[in-house]
């Protein structure tokens, strides 16, 4: 119904509205009229666009605050209602329960209401007695050619609602940007908080062997594990060994195979002609022995690049050392009984003392039974076991990273296993360069002086080839295949210096393989040399 002044008396503030939407003044009995309003007449006025009549079709815009007060007052209207249905059931009026209305109660039945409201919406309340927040969200869209301005966009009513479509953004773009201060970090990164602006943060690699524990923190992964890819968990880390097709494995066990089958070749040589002059000269005995140690230096390469487990560790610990100690614990003795018969011979025409085969032999075993010794202690003290080696192949690139599975040797154990091995050495090379002088019916005294200072050369250009490559990634490859050439080597000279001379003669030139008289020199002593080829039981004078 459309409300108008002539409609409308009854309410004593509608003609100050009245006055004050439409701009225009209202004649009253003792007021004067001001000049620059129009007069109020309640008929249609062009110039305004339309009447002076309140009603669906006319240009009134009502206050937006009048709906509030409808939904208050139609609040208490169904509180009263509903509390005369509770209180006054089927009666018509106000009963005794309600007279007088009790205010608590009342509040009560008025927080409890919900319906539709003038504006369509519910009209509720919650537990603190304030109507639910309800928000239109507007956007000032200067590029909308067609409308500029503030737009709605959205509501809020307990929660957000937005038309995304009706959305407009720099340059007309439709497409929501992006509007927050950090990203969301990547799987594998850490949030590092920005100081004084507590929603903000960069995001940090879980860098090296971390990984990534919580949305802000990395922990460093146990020794025998890497980080995973995408750096949220932690992964086995691949055992490695080396292998038998690895050049590293390779060189070495090709010049050990080679040893052996020399070594065998120059025993069976000597098995076959054992009672020639050259094999008798050369001392049999000892010459089985050393011929022993020389094989046993080139088994050993084949036991440091096996897979190593307690058997294998065990026999290392053993023979690493032990063919050394057998091949220069027999040349020593060559050397000091060398040297002991021609110092003898300087002063009296005794011969010493344990010259024979017999002690010759007892003195190597000697020699040889401190080493067996000592590594029978070290067993007893540490058993031989594996252990996985974490550290060596650690780089910083974990995807590189690799245990290795070896034997319980340090690089230390492995100098003490051949230091008695070295000293043996040693004493030989000294032996050797005393003994330079000897006549040359001391058929072995000059191989054996040129086969100790060349294992010397050997051995010194292992050393700093071993200890530097200490920081390599590849330590134990290169120490592996430096130790076992080093080896093969040292065993190659004696073999090749001693023996491979003597193998020639016997099978290329057997004429040569015979007993041959010495001249007589000028020496002042009479002895018997059970090594010299000449016959038994002869006394020989030099």
């Amino acid at each position: 119904v459309s409300r108008s002044l002539e409609n409308n008396r009854r309410n004593i503030w509608f003609a100050e509205f009245w006055e004050d939407d439409f701009r225009c003044k209202l004649t009253r009995p003792g007021v004067k009229l001001d000049p620059d309003k129009k007069k109020c007449t309640g008929k249609p006025h062009l110039s305004w666009g339309g009447d002076e009549r309140i009603g669906r079709d006319s240009t009134y815009e009502q206050e937006g605050k009048v709906q509030f007060v409808i939904d208050a007052v139609y609040a208490v209207a169904h509180a009263l209602h509903n509390m005369h249905q509770d209180l006054c059931p089927g009666s018509f009026g106000v009963c005794g329960n309600m007279d007088p209305v009790e205010g608590r109660s009342l509040l009560e039945y008025i927080r409890a209401v919900n319906f539709n409201g003038s504006a369509g919406t519910s009209v509720l309340f919650n537990e603190n007695g304030d109507a639910p927040g309800r928000y239109d969200i507007f956007q000032f869209q200067m590029t909308n050619h067609s409308h500029p301005g503030y737009h709605v966009i959205g509501q809020w009513t307990n929660n957000l609602r937005l038309n995304l479509e009706e959305m407009q953004w720099s340059g007309g773009d439709r497409s929501v940007p992006d509007s927050i201060c950090s990203f969301p970090c990547k799987p594998g990164e850490r949030k590092k908080m920005v100081k004084g602006v507590p929603c903000c943060w960069h995001c940090e690699l879980c860098d090296g062997y971390q990984y990534q524990v919580d949305e802000f923190n990395c922990e460093t992964c146990p020794s025998d594990m890497r980080p995973a890819p995408n750096r949220t968990t932690c992964r086995p880390t691949p055992i490695i060994k080396l292998e038998w097709n690895s050049p590293w494995a390779l060189v070495p066990a090709s010049l050990a195979m080679l040893g052996i089958l020399a070594t065998s070749a120059v025993v069976v040589t000597f098995i076959r002609f054992n009672d020639t002059p050259i094999v008798r000269a050369s001392g049999r005995e000892l010459s089985y022995v050393l011929l022993t140690g020389i094989f046993l230096i080139y088994l050993i390469t084949f036991l440091m690049i096996a897979e190593p487990g307690v058997v294998v560790c065990a026999f290392r610990r053993l023979l690493l050392g032990l063919g050394m100690a057998i091949t220069y614990s027999a040349m020593l003795t060559k050397t000091n009984r060398i040297y002991r018969i021609f110092e003898q011979g300087k002063r009296s025409v005794t011969p010493p003392k344990f010259i024979s085969p017999t002690s010759q032999l007892a003195i190597t075993f000697i020699l040889i039974s401190v080493q067996v010794l000592g590594v029978f202690v070290w067993f007893a003290v540490v058993p031989p076991h594996t252990i996985i080696d974490y550290e060596e192949q650690r780089p910083p690139n974990p995807d590189f990273a690799r245990g290795i599975l070896k034997c319980d040797m340090s690089d230390l154990s492995i100098i003490c296993c051949l230091s008695y091995s070295i000293v043996l050495m040693v004493t030989c090379t000294v032996y050797a360069v005393k003994s330079r002088g000897v006549p040359e019916t001391f058929n072995e005294a000059k191989p054996i002086g040129f086969t100790m200072y060349t294992t010397c050369i050997v051995w010194l250009a292992f050393v700093p080839i071993f200890f530097g490559t200490a920081q390599s990634t590849e330590k134990m490859f290169i120490q592996t295949a430096t130790l076992t050439v080093s080896m093969s080597l040292s065993a190659s000279v004696s073999l090749g210096m001693l023996y491979l001379p003597k193998v020639y003669v016997i099978v290329f030139h057997p004429e040569q393989n015979v007993q041959k008289r010495k001249r007589r020199v000028s020496f002042i002593f009479s002895w018997t040399d059970p090594t010299v080829s000449s016959p038994p039981h002869s006394s020989r004078r030099f």
